[in-house]
């Protein structure tokens, strides 16, 4: 059986998916960018204030399951310039524990939804 997750927290889904998909005790989240949820326009002026966005983006997801970013056990992270990568790591890494964090890729694609710098993806288990 599965439950939808649904948060008014982070940007709706723009299309046929939802924001997350919890079976059992696992969450499968659909990738984040940087929208901002209340004004539904883009946080993209750095590339450390659009990781930002999409991290408290999944935030609001993993709250939505009842779950925090310890309950993290992958990550998937995409990216148009692994140029970025210090930048997004040190922002991606404040949200978590170096010791218990996740295990993760990271990927440069050639062009990501609304042409962002950055989309974040993660499955989580309670």
């Amino acid at each position: 059986m599965k439950k939808i997750i649904f948060t008014e927290n982070a940007p709706a889904p723009i299309g046929p998916y939802n924001q997350a998909v919890l079976t059992g005790n696992t969450l499968y989240t659909s990738g984040q960018i940087a929208i901002n949820p209340q004004t539904g326009e883009l946080v993209i002026s750095t590339i450390e204030l659009e990781t930002t966005q999409v991290m408290e983006n999944m935030k609001a997801v993993l709250d939505a399951a009842g779950m925090t970013f310890d309950h993290v056990v992958k990550a998937t992270i995409f990216i148009m310039d692994m140029n970025d990568f210090a930048k997004i790591n040190i922002i991606y890494g404040s949200y978590f524990n170096e010791k218990t964090a996740p295990a993760r890729e990271t990927v440069q694609v050639a062009c990501l939804p609304k042409n962002v710098n950055v989309e974040i993806s993660m499955i989580a288990v309670l």
